[in-house]
């Protein structure tokens, strides 16, 4: 309620009551002030009544629920489930417009206005986590691998000769697909085995270039989120060299929000929203160094976009805060030695070892030797037995 209507009210309920209230109503639209001040994710997690409280005030400012409203175009918000209007807080109507997803739609303000404070927070957290010279961010409704063909296609107006696409390999179908779908011919470069360590081979791309020539080559493909006995790529070798040849640098940073991006010549780098932010399967976040260059990206997106992926990650960082961001990261990192320690263990019991691969610090592999001497279908018997005994992600 406004100041009136609670002026109002001290004359049905004791006005020392109602002052209590407006009080406590207060105290939730201060921190809605400094979020729309300030643009960044809240030191300490909202309640969820302060975020249901925000969610609705930006409903209402979108015209579907306007009292009254008599829609007659061909998007008007209209949901024929009152479930599926709740699960969405009543915000139908999707962010951006026909040619820009960053755009404002005058029939949004609420679900626009969400949209530009998501990007806000987002780019805050990229900061906190470690990436502090990030200039820009936003989160598109695609996946991981769908976001990186948006970044391969927006290329392709400053690069028309780009045909090859130079990509250090990594068994994973996702990233692999988002260069042919963009219609681009993959180049892939064997990596070399140092130690117990799979990491990229500098000469052999280099070599790539050379070979291929700088000018029909669209970009260089690097991944910092991978299994191990692989290893994250050498970004910084491969951005001093992108930078050598003049070549665009494009990084798959699926897995993890990366302290170790830096920048050097990277020219934008995508991470998925579920594996960081821990939502629904369904967005990412493209981002960069060059502010032009990632705007040039949003507006390559076709048409309107969902505010579902944006809705759920602004939910989510207003929730944990900053601090409980910050928390979890510390947590991931004393998990990954407390694993480490007991997968050693494990292994040494059972005659293999731990792979020494600490340039990888999301992903352990211990060999399996004993395994394989019995017979060829052992590895994956053990691959099932753990499936059924709820251990999932193992590879």
């Amino acid at each position: 309620m406004n100041s009136e209507n609670f002026s109002i009210s001290e004359k049905i309920v004791s006005p020392a009551y109602i002052r209590q209230g407006s009080q406590a109503r207060r105290s939730h639209e201060q921190l809605i002030r400094l979020l729309l001040e300030q643009g960044k994710c809240p030191e300490e997690g909202w309640s969820e009544s302060t975020i249901e409280l925000f969610l609705n005030e930006l409903a209402v400012m979108d015209s579907n629920n306007f009292l009254g409203n008599c829609g007659v175009g061909e998007r008007e918000g209209r949901v024929a489930s009152s479930l599926v209007a709740r699960r969405h807080y009543r915000l139908i109507h999707g962010i951006g417009r026909s040619g820009d997803i960053a755009a404002i739609q005058p029939k949004a303000t609420g679900s626009s206005l969400l949209n530009k404070l998501t990007n806000s927070v987002v780019l805050d957290i990229l900061k906190l986590s470690g990436v502090r010279s990030v200039a820009s961010c936003f989160v598109v409704p695609m996946a991981t691998g769908m976001s990186l063909t948006l970044c391969f296609l927006t290329l392709r107006h400053k690069r028309p000769k780009g045909r090859y696409i130079i990509w250090p390999r990594i068994d994973q179908k996702s990233c692999f697909k988002a260069m042919i779908t963009a219609g681009f011919e993959p180049v892939v470069v064997e990596n070399i085995l140092e130690g117990d360590e799979l990491r990229t081979d500098m000469e052999a791309v280099e070599r790539k270039v050379q070979e291929l020539g700088a000018e029909n080559i669209l970009c260089i493909h690097s991944t910092t989120s991978c299994f191990a006995p692989r290893v994250p790529d050498r970004l910084e070798k491969l951005a001093i060299l992108s930078a050598k040849y003049d070549i665009p640098h494009v990084v798959n940073n699926a897995y993890g929000v990366n302290p170790m991006l830096m920048e050097c010549r990277i020219d934008a780098f995508v991470q998925s929203l579920d594996k960081n932010f821990m939502v629904p399967v369904g967005g990412a976040i493209i981002a960069g160094f060059n502010e032009s260059f990632i705007q040039e990206i949003s507006r390559m997106y076709p048409g309107r976009a969902s505010a579902s992926p944006s809705l759920d990650v602004l939910i989510t960082l207003l929730t944990l805060g900053a601090s409980g961001y910050r928390k979890l990261l510390a947590e991931q990192k004393e998990m990954y030695t407390y694993l480490a320690q007991e997968l050693k263990r494990l292994a040494e019991a059972h005659g293999e070892r731990l792979l020494h691969t600490p340039h990888n610090p999301i992903s352990l592999a211990m060999s399996l030797d004993g395994l394989q001497t019995q017979s060829g279908k052992s590895v994956t018997q053990l691959g099932s037995m753990l499936f059924t005994r709820q251990v999932s992600g193992a590879r």
